[in-house]
């Protein structure tokens, strides 16, 4: 029979649930609607850590003006399920007074210059609100890592440097981005999709692929072979399509041979999706 993980709301509960917690902890920190994406990191933690707690936050502070926060979907029962039958120990599911005890914080962290560009410029303030509700979820949960999905990359590389400008002492663990069988990310969102949205939306995907299929020419054959596959679906409404240096987020100039990140994002019938595929420009080094 799969042991129930501890569900705890409130800091007071909070306490001594942690406490309770012997030797080492992974958390993985969700907004709950969980998916088998979120199954793989809650396995990828149980292979780094003695105990797995998940943090289930809807965290109204990411939500940027005119983003529907009440549309998000909220499955709780569904997402203890999930927790238990992935051996999860430890489950803090709080509700925003809990987090925000005095409302919206007075002071927070802000994600800098790279909070600004391709998600940040499409919604500003989500990073801070991200990187914020991190660092609160961190001291609470006092974890030896953290793991997040590599779907989500520039929220990955800010969660990296605020863990490191700030002295966390916290591991944090990237995971590979978990696909559905078509191809397309998982995502939450993905919900809001009907059957045709979902047929434009593979695109994104295939088009990461064939710029990936071009990486040993540089980078302007990877962002013409990516760029031809958008321009014939029309309906898909592409936001933006770069090839930036994982750790800048700047583009990368034709010259560039090494590590670089083709990122998309688009809308697609009401819904916003985002993808990236890690890639390697020109040959390996030897």
């Amino acid at each position: 029979m799969t042991a129930q993980p501890v569900l705890v709301h409130t800091r007071e509960d909070l306490r001594p649930a942690r406490d309770g917690l012997d030797g080492t902890v992974a958390v993985v920190m969700t907004m709950g609607a969980l998916h088998e994406g979120h199954a793989e990191l809650i396995r990828q933690a149980k292979r780094h850590a003695d105990h797995v707690a998940v943090t289930i936050f809807l965290n109204p502070l990411q939500f940027a003006q005119g983003e529907d926060l009440s549309r998000y979907p909220r499955t709780l029962d569904d997402d203890v399920k999930i927790c238990a039958r992935e051996g999860v120990s430890l489950i803090f599911a709080p509700t925003p007074d809990v987090v925000y005890p005095d409302g919206e914080p007075g002071v927070r962290v802000s994600a800098g210059k790279l909070g600004d560009v391709l998600e940040g410029a499409s919604r500003p303030g989500h990073f801070d609100g991200v990187l914020t509700v991190v660092a609160k979820l961190l001291h609470l949960m006092r974890p030896d890592s953290a793991l997040f999905g590599q779907k989500d990359a520039q929220q990955l590389l800010l969660i990296r440097r605020m863990t490191r400008d700030l002295d966390f002492p916290v591991e944090i663990i990237a995971v590979p981005t978990v696909r559905e069988a078509d191809g397309l990310a998982l995502s939450s969102r993905n919900t809001y999709l009907s059957d045709a949205d979902r047929e434009v939306a593979q695109s994104l995907s295939r088009a990461l692929h064939a710029g990936e299929a071009m990486s040993l020419h540089g980078p302007a054959a990877v962002r013409r072979a990516a760029r031809d596959v958008l321009v014939r679906e029309p309906l898909a409404l592409v936001d933006y399509l770069v090839l930036v240096h994982p750790d800048t987020l700047e583009e990368v100039p034709e010259w560039y041979r090494g590590p670089a990140l083709l990122a998309v994002a688009a809308r697609v019938g009401t819904t916003r999706l985002i993808d990236n595929l890690p890639l390697q420009i020109g040959p390996e080094p030897a």
